[in-house]
């Protein structure tokens, strides 16, 4: 999420630039789509993960398309639906063996396809999409496997939208010096804000859902606001690239599916690495 210093914008973002209202109102939704799968049956969420990723997958194939660069829909999709199945009924060695199958699969479907002509950059750029976001997306499976997964993966999504929120209200407020070009409206007191919003969040979750101790919340929320500046950026960079200022339109004052994703794949792995070392 951009955290923003520009002027007041006439629909409705104030200084922000975006439909707060519609964005508000989506993120609402959305968090109440999620709490209530994780706590009503664990599959149920799965099933959200699993549709979340496939919009995401579908709309990068699309952007990608719009370049010129060629990635199977259809092989792109099911191996995606596989890595999370393998993940979360499997396990580690599913996701990773689910991935190497699903490079091969796509390759193959590419080299029979559209001929020679600009097979290394198609086959890059399959790989890359196996990996962002299916393969991260995994670790969520993961997450969500033990007995307190529903309480994990709740963790996991509140320390990480606490960062978009603490960043944009941040930026938003007091966001006077820029971060870098890659996104013009991130500033550092938004990233500091999404730090400090991201360790109480963390600390306050871990101790009362998990019986941790503060210190590890604050180390999963401290890393959490890292690493979803971090995938705030690489989509940026990707959108740069690509010559287009969303991935999609399917969320009303948020942009597509993947705008709202990049930070949470990018954070996934190491939080699920310090939940299993934690708990």
């Amino acid at each position: 999420m951009e955290q923003s210093t520009a002027g007041t914008s006439p629909s409705g973002g104030g200084r922000s630039g975006r439909n707060l209202p519609a964005a508000i109102a989506v993120g609402v939704g959305l968090g109440a789509a999620v709490i209530g799968s994780l706590y009503t049956r664990k599959e149920l969420f799965l099933l959200l993960l699993v549709a979340a990723v496939g919009v995401g997958v579908m709309e990068l194939v699309q952007a990608f398309g719009s370049r010129g660069i060629k990635v199977p829909a259809v092989p792109a999709v099911a191996a995606m639906v596989a890595m999370q199945a393998g993940a979360y009924w499997g396990g580690p060695a599913w996701l990773l063996g689910t991935f190497v199958v699903s490079v091969f699969v796509l390759l193959i479907w590419r080299m029979f396809s559209s001929g020679t002509d600009g097979f290394v950059r198609d086959a890059t750029a399959s790989t890359f999409l196996l990996v962002y976001p299916p393969l991260l997306a995994g670790f969520a499976a993961l997450l969500l496997r033990p007995v307190d997964g529903d309480n994990r993966v709740l963790i996991f999504i509140a320390v990480t939208v606490a960062s978009d929120i603490g960043g944009y209200a941040a930026g938003v407020l007091v966001g006077r010096h820029p971060m870098t070009a890659i996104s013009p409206k991130k500033t550092w007191e938004g990233f500091a804000g999404s730090v400090v919003v991201c360790v109480g969040v963390g600390a306050w979750l871990v101790s009362w859902l998990m019986g941790g101790q503060l210190w590890q919340g604050a180390l999963i929320g401290a890393l959490a606001a890292l690493l979803a500046t971090a995938g705030d950026l690489i989509e940026s960079m990707i959108k740069r690239d690509l010559g287009i200022k969303d991935l999609g339109t399917i969320l009303p004052g948020h942009g597509g599916l993947m705008d709202r994703l990049d930070s949470l794949v990018t954070t996934l792995v190491p939080i699920w690495l310090l939940m299993s070392l934690f708990f």
